[in-house]
């Protein structure tokens, strides 16, 4: 859940689905089915109610994460893709240290912080709190990688990283986050980002982005890639190159002195020879203690990013790609945003800190990370 939106923070295992009985065969019901029906009915909606009030139903995501329905909203679908049901929310051991908002799905302390105006100059002892919670992150989705398969549902990635967090002492970013349901995005296919975690399974030729924050010892680690499922037509794996390829071209850039608005005139301009867009909604953005703080930074040309890169900043570098248009579109659950032409989209996502000299990459891919489609070619 890197991506803030541009004009602000913008809080931006495979499972049966409880179904009605079968009344038998089409057509006139007899007086016994009839019976059987009346009986059997309101019998099932207390059985679904109690699951509902329990928290244990899967249903379909509404009002940015505070409600939830058992009906799919109506909406003009750009794309293949559609919602699925989601699961009952993954609990998180009382010992691990969880930000505010935890409880109250609002980040109060965000909202208030001096950092929301303010780059922070993160002192020795904060950058290695935080290199140590990008580590954690990089981890967690190195393992989230290892199980992108077809057939998975992002259910099951969701349970991957939420235990992968808690077996490390970690609390997951995203969940309750202005209440984001979920542990961690998954975003599959025509969706840029903040996608929901659901029991759609992931199909052949998909591609699926997974975003990771862990937060452990007061700080947030916040990195993503996209990854293949199965066999990807070649569109679909250039446009994840192009986009991993961008962002490393702004990370070479990261130094003392550089403009934030000057890496989208980098990124913009290698995404555009390739004949694709940058998504300009959302961007990447401070971070430490706080989940999303300044600077913002946009990925796309032209933008009007304000400051410069200090010794001490700590911030994120995201870009999303699309294959058609650049616009974006939000679904009816208030967080899963979507392209506005329903083509594919990728993105990546380093953490960093800016030293002396340049940059380092907390969340750099290690010797053990699995292989993107590329890597794995060679």
């Amino acid at each position: 859940m890197g991506a803030c939106c541009v004009s602000g923070v913008r809080p931006p295992r495979s499972c049966s689905v409880p179904s009605v009985p079968a009344w038998g065969c089409p057509g006139r019901p007899t007086a016994h089915k009839t019976a059987s029906r009346q009986q059997a009915w309101p019998e099932h909606k207390a059985v679904h109610k109690s699951a509902v009030s329990a928290g244990e139903a899967w249903l379909f995501c509404t009002k940015r994460g505070k409600a939830r329905s058992d009906t799919m909203p109506g909406y003009a679908w750009t794309g293949p893709l559609r919602p699925a049901r989601i699961g009952p929310t993954r609990q998180v051991p009382e010992h691990i240290q969880r930000p505010d908002y935890a409880v109250t799905g609002i980040a109060t302390a965000e909202q208030e912080s001096k950092q929301q105006r303010a780059v922070a100059i993160r002192s020795a002892e904060e950058a290695a709190g935080i290199r140590r919670a990008c580590r954690v992150g990089r981890e967690v989705l190195d393992a989230a990688a290892a199980v992108v398969r077809p057939g998975i549902t992002t259910d099951e990635i969701d349970r991957v990283v939420h235990d992968a967090m808690v077996e490390a002492g970690a609390y997951p970013s995203p969940l309750n986050y202005y209440n984001f349901p979920k542990s961690v995005c998954t975003s599959v296919n025509e969706v840029i980002c903040h996608g929901i975690p659901d029991q759609r399974e992931l199909e052949d030729g998909d591609i699926v982005n997974v975003d990771v924050t862990a937060y452990i010892g007061g700080y947030h680690g916040d990195l993503n890639e996209t990854f293949t499922a199965g066999k990807v037509d070649e569109a679909g794996r250039q446009l994840i190159k192009v986009t991993h390829d961008a962002l490393m071209k702004a990370v070479e850039m990261c130094r003392p002195g550089v403009r934030y608005r000057d890496l989208g005139e980098t990124i913009s301009k290698h995404v555009q020879q390739a004949g694709m867009s940058v998504v300009k909604t959302y961007c990447g953005h401070g971070i430490g203690d706080l989940f999303h703080c300044a600077p913002n930074i946009p990925h796309y040309a032209h933008n009007k990013a304000v400051g410069v890169m200090k010794e001490g900043q700590v911030f994120t570098i995201e870009p999303m790609v699309n294959l058609g248009t650049w616009r974006d579109v939000l679904w009816p659950d208030g967080w899963t945003a979507a392209t506005a032409d329903g083509q594919r989209s990728a993105q990546f996502e380093h953490q960093l800190l800016i030293t002396a000299t340049g940059a380092e990459v907390l969340t750099a891919r290690l010797p053990t990370s699995p292989p993107l489609w590329w890597e794995a070619e060679q």
